[in-house]
């Protein structure tokens, strides 16, 4: 098989789940395991082994460094005490009694021995966000259930990379009282290497010791560096560095990381998508009937045994009723972490010639697919059955922090709809939570937004930055995720040129508030005093009553509708409101008497 036409298929065949994936809104590695089992297993195509040989090894340990890597970069610990005791309880004592129940699971009913199971048990008790986050956005639960499994999935994701490689380090050490002392000295390597390696990049980073252009390049080496310094000092230490070196490194102060985080964003996608449809086509065609059923087995105990135990033990104590448990019980997609690290170590035991280490890859796959496709098509109904997911999720989503952004936030927060201001601008960001409003920093179409955006109850796209091709770029990235009819845009344009100088123009989505209304324009008017005002509509005080009053220059953003729905008012399709509607303008200021 020609070598470069080969990557550069995989490739290809990596971009087309990507994009199934945000088609139809299910995690990407659903569709990139299917596609290496179609090519591998299936069609006999793709054989990851014969096409790169010695060089198989090295290429899915450096992926999988890099992955972890990523993956830690979202740990802020400052973050982790906000969450809540469930969490905490969840991602500690919930994810020691996945461990156990699996490893149990995998002992009793595949006959695998006990230091397997427990390193397929903690290779699989990890969610983590790229599958929990998409997943969420589909069945959209009330917002203490969704905080909950989405910071869950977060903070697990490392977590349970470093549970497996301390049960890694066990086997292969043997268990034996030497053994204990190798497992020590492998722990210390990674957490000595881990930090040293964050201390000599934080510091180049914050002393400006290296040119922004290199700053992405510093960081890919120094991570690599880490990972096979690492293991040469230490063999099977490096992933516990690079994952203890990502945790450092985002929880420094001072040190601003995001440029960095989005490159990494990037190529963790590319080396993700490429790794899993290499990793699922070294699958082995000619399972034995025997693992295929106690996989199933294991697969039902995660279901119905393991998740609901791990979820009863950390909630006794919280404030949560019964629906919500029982949600949290059902809701846990296996991932990523699970995938990358369990292919791994089965290729790194297989070296070793332990017995048994083929089974873990097949069944580690199959808990993923497993639980992606059952609770991908049961989670909605179930949550609507409990009566836990928001009927209609009419939130706000703005993306822009300047003035009239903030002006509009607020009157939406003022009507109690839910409000979030994303921007990339840092002192539009602290404008905005000064004024009270949720506001995230960071850029709103990246993977890493993907993954830490709590969307939970929004339904709406407002985009009123004043960089048009950032209002493009969130028209194109939410149009899928909340529909096309409720994706909006503020028209940006100088003044004289034409409508289609606007880059979202060419989107078809609505304009807010009316044909004529710009951001330059709205900010003249909010600059001369102009201010919102909200009335409620009655049988003695119309609409046209209310126009009057105001005055014809009076600019309608939007309406409640008596049964509580929100209605932006557009260019495209003008609001009329009714008699019981909140209708909020912008009026002109009053002449002095």
């Amino acid at each position: 098989m020609n070598l470069p036409l080969a990557l550069a298929a995989i490739l290809l065949v990596g971009f087309a789940c990507q994009w199934l994936a945000w088609r139809v809104k299910l995690p990407a590695i659903l569709f990139l395991l299917l596609a290496g089992i179609a090519l591998g297993p299936v069609a006999g195509i793709l054989d990851p082994d014969a096409l790169l040989g010695e060089l198989l090894l090295p290429v899915v340990s450096l992926g999988v460094a890099v992955i972890l890597f990523e993956g830690s970069l979202t740990l802020r610990l400052s973050e982790a005490r906000g969450v809540g005791g469930t969490i905490l309880r969840l991602v500690s004592i919930g994810a020691l009694v996945t461990l156990l129940v699996l490893a149990a699971a995998a002992h009793q009913l595949l006959q695998i021995e006990w230091p397997l199971a427990l390193l397929f048990g903690a290779l699989v008790c990890v969610t983590g966000p790229t599958v929990v986050v998409p997943l969420l956005r589909s069945v959209r639960p009330k917002e203490r259930v969704g905080n909950i499994l989405r910071w869950e999935g977060i903070l697990i994701d490392p977590i349970g990379a470093l549970l497996a490689v301390l049960v890694f380090q066990a086997i292969v050490s043997g268990f034996s009282p030497h053994s204990v002392e190798v497992f020590a000295y492998t722990v210390l390597a990674g957490l000595a290497t881990g930090f040293a390696g964050a201390w000599l990049l934080g510091t180049l980073l914050k002393r400006r010791l290296i040119p922004e252009y290199l700053q992405v390049y510093a960081t890919l080496t120094l991570v690599l560096i880490a990972f096979t310094g690492s293991n040469a000092i230490m063999h099977e230490s490096g992933l516990l560095a690079v994952t203890v070196m990502g945790m450092v490194l985002t929880n420094q102060r001072d040190l601003h990381i995001d440029d960095i985080l989005d490159f990494k964003e990037h190529l963790s996608t590319i080396v993700i998508s490429a790794l899993f449809v290499l990793l699922a086509a070294r699958l082995d065609p000619d399972i034995p009937r025997s693992t295929l059923i106690g996989g199933f087995g294991v697969l039902l105990v995660a279901l119905f045994v393991a998740r609901p135990l791990a979820v009863l033990a950390s909630t006794t104590s919280s404030a949560l009723t019964w629906r919500e448990r029982a949600l949290l019980a059902w809701i846990a997609p296996r991932g990523i972490v699970a995938a990358a690290v369990s292919a791994l170590f089965a290729l790194r035991l297989q070296a070793l010639g332990e017995p048994g280490a083929a089974v873990l890859v097949p069944l580690t796959f199959l808990m993923i697919i497993g639980t992606v496709l059952v609770q991908s098509a049961t989670a909605g109904p179930l949550a609507r059955w409990l009566r836990v997911a928001d009927p209609e999720a009419s939130g706000v989503m703005i993306v822009g922090s300047g003035a009239v952004a903030r002006l509009v936030a607020k009157a939406l927060a003022a009507q109690k709809i839910a409000v979030l201001v994303v921007d990339d601008d840092w002192g539009g960001v602290q404008a905005a939570r000064m004024d009270g409003l949720r506001a995230y920093y960071g850029n709103p179409v990246s993977e890493y937004a993907d993954r830490q955006l709590d969307l939970v109850g929004i339904g709406n796209l407002f985009a009123m930055s004043p960089r048009r091709e950032l209002n493009t770029l969130a028209c194109v990235r939410y149009r899928s995720e909340f529909g096309a009819a409720h994706v909006f845009f503020l028209r940006n344009i100088a003044p004289g040129a034409k409508a289609d100088a606007d880059f979202a123009q060419t989107l078809s989505a609505p304009k807010l508030f009316s044909n004529d209304a710009t951001l330059g324009e709205l900010e003249q008017r909010v600059a001369a005093g102009w201010r919102v005002k909200t009335t409620r509509l009655t049988d003695g005080f119309s609409y046209e009553d209310l126009r009057a009053n105001q005055g014809d220059g009076a600019l309608l953003l939007f309406g409640i509708s008596e049964q509580g729905r929100l209605r932006v008012a557009t260019a495209e399709r003008p609001v009329q409101p009714g008699t019981g509607w909140s209708v909020t303008v912008l009026a002109p200021p009053r002449p002095e008497a």
